[in-house]
C-alpha cells in the first residue's frame, strides 16, 4: 500500500536530472559529496522533487538544480561552466539510484540521507550499478530499517502516548496483531484496509502515517 507522490512517467527525468546535479557539484565543482547531499536535503528544492514538481523533475538541467539549491542554501562555490558527461561517474549514479529510491519509497530526502549519506551510496557503486535498480532498493530499504529500527505505528502509538494494550482496546485490533507489526514480523502494508483503518482513526493520523517506506 505504497503511495507515491508523483506519476512514473517522470522518475527516468527525475533520476537524470538529480544524476547530473550531484556529478556537477562534486566532480565539477568540487564540492564534498556530504555537503552537497545534506544542502540539498534541507533545500526548498528536494520538497519540490518530493512531490513531482515538473518545474524541478522535467524542467530544468542538473547543472541549473545544483546552483539552485548552493544559492538556496547559501552553500559557497567556485564559478565553473556547466558540464555534463556522457560518462556517467559513480557520483552520477549516486543521485540517479537516490531519485528513484526516494520516488519508489515515499520517503523524504531528508529521512535517506539522515540514515544513508550520500558517500555512502556512492560506495554502493561498484557492488550494484550494474543491477537491478531493485536490488539498489533492496539494499536501501535493508539500511534504513536498521538505522530506523522502530516501524510507523509504534512511533505515532508512543507519540499518543499509549500502551500496545491500549490500542488493542481503543481500536479493536489484537493485542497480538499490533506486536507482530511493531515487531516487523508481519507487514502493516499487506495487512486489511479495515485493520488499518481502526488503528488510524484511534491514533488520529492518516493511513498513510502508518505504512512503511519501501
Amino acid at each position: 500500500m505504497t503511495i507515491r507522490a508523483y506519476d512514473e512517467d517522470y522518475v527516468a527525468s527525475a533520476q537524470r536530472i538529480l544524476g547530473d546535479a550531484v556529478d556537477f557539484a562534486v566532480m565539477t565543482l568540487g564540492l564534498d559529496p556530504d555537503s552537497f547531499g545534506w544542502a540539498f536535503a534541507v533545500s526548498a528544492c528536494s520538497k519540490q522533487f518530493e512531490i513531482g514538481n515538473p518545474s524541478f523533475v522535467a524542467g530544468i538541467s542538473g547543472c541549473e538544480l545544483a546552483r539552485i539549491v548552493l544559492e538556496e542554501t547559501n552553500t559557497s562555490y567556485p564559478d565553473a561552466e556547466d558540464a555534463m558527461y556522457v560518462d556517467k561517474s559513480p557520483e552520477y549514479w549516486s543521485g540517479w539510484a537516490l531519485a528513484f529510491y526516494q520516488w519508489y519509497s515515499n520517503r523524504s530526502f531528508m529521512e535517506i540521507l539522515s540514515t544513508v549519506s550520500l558517500t555512502g551510496i556512492m560506495e554502493l557503486y561498484p557492488l550494484y550499478h550494474e543491477m537491478d535498480i531493485m536490488q539498489f532498493v533492496d539494499r536501501m530499504r535493508t539500511d534504513l530499517e536498521d538505522g530506523n529500527p522502530d516501524t510507523r505505528l509504534r512511533t505515532m502509538r508512543e507519540n499518543c502516548g499509549l500502551s500496545q494494550s491500549e490500542l488493542a482496546r481503543g481500536s479493536g485490533v489484537s493485542i497480538r496483531q499490533i506486536q507482530l507489526f511493531e515487531q516487523r514480523q508481519r507487514e502493516i502494508n499487506r495487512t486489511s484496509v479495515e485493520t488499518i483503518l481502526r488503528l488510524a482513526k484511534y491514533l488520529h493520523c492518516t493511513v498513510e502515517d502508518l505504512v512503511e517506506r519501501q
